[in-house]
């Protein structure tokens, strides 16, 4: 072949013009490649049948050799009954004689493709058989009693003369095994020395082409290094709009995050406005009027302590939203909580509102908070009442079910298993598509201005999440809506019971008898207030602004019986003021207070066990309530 040069640049050494040598280099390298690839693949596919029928004749060998065994074994236990006749010798023979039997199967399956080999087999089942009638016979005129005819038929040489049939024809079988065997080896012999040779030829091949093919891309090197720049700068271009959509991306979550909070912030503050003006004007209006020596100043004072009142139930609402109140979960049963509340729920909704309840047979116990679940309850009702202004049907219907991981991974933030389901079904305006994906949001209501806060659906969410629970709302306008509710299934001790709700009397009388109680708080005026209100319930209140004088009064007076102790202070915190005073005094009783479920006695938003507990904002009346209900425990 007649070759013509140039210098290469790059290279520095010279280079054939493109001919047809190069062009086809990489495509004959592969051919020769595939055709290497494909005689390996059919040696080793051929040598792994060889070997599996080799494994084949080896384990007919191995029967055969196994059989024989078996009708020799059987041969001494007849052998040994016919001499002592000791039915010990029995045992052998017969699990040599149904041994026979297995053995033969074995070798008919193994046998079933080789027509030489079958013929040899049935020579084989019909010797065996013969054997063993031989030695059936001889046993059966043994235990007959005629020993000498028994011996008489072995002494014949007919037993014998069957067992060297039997040995002539395995050994005609190995024999054949033997042959196949070494046939199929000079086969892979064959197989492996072409391989080998194809193999060469192949490799010959494939590196002449190589070579021509790498030769072949020399000439290529400069635009695959301009091709390597030219991505290099797109990536780097890609790399910068990458970081500006990041940057940006940020931007607008930081952006939603200020509207949320904005929004959140927002209703806190228009609602607390509203409930702090009416505090404020009560508190004035009523000192103006006892100023004046007017008489009528406590309904101005009462309205001042509902404004109060309605700010703590939007306090406890925001923290059931952001799942921070405190829960005490126990075992209970829907069926017994929704039946009680029936008739409380009648006279809630009205008589416009026609109120359906379905419980469940067979119903499982739930695990939640009982006084909470009945306020969820409550709360879903007074909603779907609202959404009938016309009247209507309100159902409320329990049930069990089993999330399944289908419907898990379908809805973020739950754990297949199985749960209690309340549902609460309206015949109300129902809601749009828009409005429902909104619906669990706080402060987003439909309602009128002044007619709702906007929590109600946030709190149920809240509470329910925190339970390690699940809502699921489904609504259709114009139909209705369906709220469902599902709350963990109990499996532990069903011991203690549902959590009953607290039906104290709210009586006031005083009775405290002079009860020390020591009171912690590090707010001086809260401390103040808390330290009168016990007085007139009729303790006596021992004030503490810090841990260490609580620890000083415990430590001065014996007959302290509680200590009231707020649960966020510097220095030392509730908990470990506790710890220390039981250390102290292992009788005294601890009554925690916050206005937040610190850590300090709430875990995964469920209160440590033994721990009483009552939220800031309270009234007297709760407060009595809770001192009696901690004293006597």
């Amino acid at each position: 072949m007649t070759a013509q040069f140039v210098k290469s640049r790059s290279w520095g050494l010279p280079r054939p013009r493109r001919s047809w040598a190069s062009r086809f280099a990489l495509p004959l390298s592969s051919v020769a490649l595939a055709l290497l690839l494909v005689a390996v693949f059919a040696f080793i596919y051929f040598q792994d049948r060889n070997r599996g029928e080799i494994r084949g004749m080896v384990r007919i060998r191995a029967e055969l050799a196994t059989l024989f065994d078996a009708l020799q074994n059987a041969e001494t236990g007849q052998r040994g009954y016919l001499l002592t006749g000791d039915q010990i010798y029995l045992e052998p023979y017969k699990g040599s004689a149904l041994a026979v039997a297995t053995d033969l199967s074995i070798l008919e399956s193994l046998m079933k493709d080789h027509p030489l080999a079958v013929s040899e087999l049935e020579t084989l089942r019909g010797l065996s058989k013969q054997k063993l009638v031989e030695l059936t016979s001889t046993i059966d005129l043994r235990a007959q009693g005629k020993p000498d005819e028994a011996l008489a038929i072995v002494k014949s040489g007919e037993g014998e003369a069957v067992m060297e049939r039997v040995r002539a024809s395995i050994a005609r079988q190995n024999n054949a095994i033997d042959a196949e065997i070494a046939s199929l080896y000079r086969k892979g012999e064959i197989a492996s020395a072409a391989l080998q040779l194809l193999a060469l030829a192949n490799i010959s091949l494939a590196i002449g082409l190589v070579w021509l093919f790498f030769r072949r891309q020399r000439e290529h090197v400069a635009e695959l290094t301009t091709a390597h720049h030219a991505l290099a700068k797109a990536n780097r271009q890609m790399l910068e709009e990458a970081k500006k959509r990041e940057e940006l991306s940020e931007q607008l979550r930081q952006a939603q995050k200020m509207e949320a909070v904005g929004q959140l912030t927002g209703g806190i503050a228009h609602d607390f406005n509203n409930m702090l003006a009416i505090v404020v004007s009560g508190v004035n209006l009523a000192k103006r009027r006892m100023a004046r020596g007017d008489a009528d100043a406590a309904g101005f004072l009462d309205k001042a302590l509902e404004g109060a009142e309605r700010a703590a139930t939007l306090v406890r609402r925001l923290l059931a939203f952001s799942r921070r109140q405190p829960l005490s979960p126990r075992p209970l049963d829907p069926n017994k909580m929704v039946g009680e509340m029936g008739e409380l729920l009648r006279r809630t909704l009205g008589e416009s509102v026609q109120l359906d309840i379905a419980l469940a047979g067979g119903l499982w116990r739930a695990h939640a908070d009982a006084v909470q679940l009945e306020n969820i309850i409550l709360n879903l009702a007074v909603n779907a009442r609202d959404a009938m202004p016309n009247g209507g049907k309100l159902t409320i219907e329990t049930s069990n079910a089993y999330l399944d991981d289908a419907y898990v991974a379908a809805n973020y933030g739950i754990s297949a298993g199985q749960y209690v389901m309340i549902a609460v079904t309206d015949t109300g305006d129902g809601m749009t598509p828009e409005v429902m994906q909104r619906a669990f949001d706080p402060f987003f209501t439909t309602k009128s201005p002044g007619q709702g806060t906007g929590l109600g659906l946030s709190q149920v969410f809240g509470f329910v999440r925190q339970s390690g629970g699940h809502v699921k709302v489904y609504s259709e306008v114009g139909i209705g809506t369906t709220l469902k509710v599902y709350l963990p299934r109990f499996r532990g001790d069903e011991e203690g019971g549902a959590a009953a709700i607290e039906t104290m009397s709210p009586d006031l009388s005083t009775g405290g008898g002079g009860i020390a109680i020591i009171v912690v708080e590090d707010d001086e005026s809260l401390l103040q207030m808390t330290s009168e209100a016990l007085r007139e319930l009729g303790y006596e209140a021992l004030p503490a602004q810090t841990a260490a004088i609580a620890l000083r009064h415990l430590d001065a007076r014996t007959d302290v019986a509680l200590i009231f102790t707020d649960v966020v202070m510097p220095e030392m915190n509730g908990r470990k003021l506790a710890d220390e005073a039981l250390k102290r005094r292992p009788d005294v009783k601890i009554l925690f207070t916050s206005g937040y479920t610190a850590n300090a006695i709430v875990h995964n938003g469920v209160l440590d066990a033994g721990v009483s507990l009552i939220g800031k904002p309270y009234t007297i009346e709760a407060l009595a309530r809770k001192i009696r209900e901690v004293l006597a425990g």
